[in-house]
């Protein structure tokens, strides 16, 4: 029961920010000609590795004129702002190898060459080698930059590129982070590697919030993408405030009170904001150097346990010297005593007992 003789449930107390965020990983900007180029320079690799296995059935090895397709690349790769049609001549050039490589490869394990022969990093890039061909030739062919389940690195295939529309960049490639942030404490919600809309998880956010604490929020701090009748209808049941404007034609004339407001809850919004500028500037989550996915998800993940820890310690550090000497200059003094008394005569002061 509350302090008023309500349900605990129905007890609101504190304030639930809410918001996403992407952990870059760290590869280099993908093109479709540069991956093209990393495919055809692996599946070479995967036929040398092969050929070795049948070095003797086979009197002539598979030319796969590597120099040629490399030089053609360099030809585009290197230009500032190359044609569109030469980019598409390029692509077309580095598929075509591409799949004359991958049919090599085809030949040699009919031959006899077995694909055990390959090592785990190898049989993997040959499985992803395989989808990127298929998907940069749907692409060529339907003339569009867009396809489900896109690939933007060889050695990473599990990334994707997450649109954020955000100026200066656009796309990012890594996970998409779902944060929420309690008393300057930050809790990770959900961790994916494909997009998604973050305003479908704030119900389980809220509920999440009642179990950790036992009442619900106050009130809830989040941005417009949030703000969706089933989530104001879900806020206003359970009494709970929503930053924002509400929804329909804005007013034309603004109380005081309500412009106070307003700029009140988007201040408080802005300490999330604070906390993904601390992690990627700070806890080095700008560049997730991690290359496996459940390698990465640990690493983000240890990152928001340190900041907590962090600001625990500060908390702690904070109450030792505001509760425990009140804040006095005679508890100054005497912490600076102890401290000194300790470092001179390196020995226990009574007044440490006491």
């Amino acid at each position: 029961m509350g302090n008023n003789g309500e349900p605990s449930a129905m007890v609101r107390r504190g304030q639930l920010l809410s918001d996403a965020t992407c952990a870059p990983a760290d590869i280099s900007y993908p093109n479709d000609l540069g991956i093209l180029n990393q495919a055809r320079v692996g599946s070479e690799e995967i036929i040398d590795t092969l050929y070795e296995a049948v070095r003797k059935k086979l009197k002539k090895k598979p030319k796969t004129y590597r120099n040629l397709a490399r030089k053609n690349y360099l030809k585009v790769a290197k230009k500032r702002r190359p044609r569109r049609k030469e980019r598409r001549r390029a692509i077309r050039k580095q598929l075509q190898y591409l799949k004359r490589n991958l049919d090599y490869i085809k030949q040699l394990t009919e031959v006899g060459a077995s694909l055990e022969v390959l090592s785990y990093y190898q049989y993997k890039s040959l499985l992803v080698i395989a989808e990127v061909y298929r998907q940069q030739k749907q692409m060529y062919e339907k003339k569009t930059q867009r396809i489900e389940d896109r690939i933007v690195s060889i050695s990473q295939p599990h990334i994707r590129p997450i649109v954020r529309g955000k100026a200066g960049t656009p796309v990012e490639f890594g996970a998409k982070l779902l944060v929420g942030c309690i008393d300057k404490y930050v809790f990770l919600y959900r961790i994916s590697w494909d997009n998604f809309n973050e305003s479908v998880d704030l119900k389980e956010q809220i509920e999440a919030y009642k179990n950790y604490t036992g009442f619900y929020p106050e009130s809830v701090h989040v941005d417009k993408i949030y703000r969706t009748r089933e989530n104001r209808a879900y806020c206003q049941k359970r009494g709970i405030r929503m930053s924002g404007p509400p929804l329909g034609r804005p007013p034309v004339n603004v109380s005081p009170s309500q412009k106070k407001q307003a700029l009140k809850d988007e201040r408080i919004r802005n300490g999330i904001e604070g906390k993904f500028g601390v992690s990627k500037r700070r806890f080095s989550l700008n560049r997730v150097m991690a290359k496996l996915p459940h390698t990465s998800e640990t690493a983000i993940a240890i990152t928001f346990l340190v900041m907590n820890l962090s600001a625990l310690l500060r908390q702690v550090f904070c109450l030792f010297c505001g509760s425990k000497l009140n804040h006095s200059i005679f508890g100054s003094q005497l912490l600076l005593k102890i401290i000194f008394g300790q470092i001179v005569n390196n020995k226990h002061l009574s007044l440490l007992q006491a």
